[in-house]
């Protein structure tokens, strides 16, 4: 073979390779990532989060743990904010019922924030549903403890 021929097959060669380069880090840029969930052993309505968060596409892992308090002081989940479960996603911290919609949110904006959250246990809240609902507020909060809206969500 001939040296044009040898340079022309190696372009093509290098060429496929790139496109297959391309594709690899397109489909692990547009996966989503992993949520890691702290939650205790016998909580119902977690495990109805976590159901919410699969069913929206995530994959989730899920940690048992009876010592959830020490879970939330290590990663700053203040009394402020504080509900049952606390998940860990792409360097933020989740913290109780949040919609999965707004996790995507997050995600997809990354504001300065050490997460989001929705304090206590509202009904309407992903895994928390029932015969009725109750508006509630998603909040931002940051190393501090200071918080804002994120999304308003209202009674259904």
């Amino acid at each position: 073979m001939n040296a044009k021929k040898r340079l022309i097959t190696m372009a093509g060669i290098l060429a496929v390779l790139a496109v297959f380069v391309v594709a690899l880090t397109w489909n692990a840029a547009s996966a989503d990532p992993t949520v890691v969930v702290y939650k205790s052993p016998t909580c119902g309505c977690c495990s109805k989060w976590v159901e919410h968060m699969k069913a929206s596409g995530f994959k989730v892992e899920t940690h048992d743990r009876t010592d959830l308090n020490t879970v939330k002081a290590h990663y700053g989940v203040g009394q402020n904010v504080a509900s049952c479960h606390t998940a860990l996603v792409d360097g933020y911290v989740i913290e109780g019922h949040v919609p999965a919609r707004h996790v995507r949110r997050l995600l997809a904006e990354r504001p300065d924030v050490v997460g989001l959250s929705v304090p206590g246990m509202p009904m309407g809240s992903p895994g928390m549903e029932g015969d009725h609902s109750e508006p509630y507020d998603v909040v931002a909060f940051d190393r501090e403890g200071h918080t804002s809206i994120f999304a308003h969500e209202p009674a259904r």
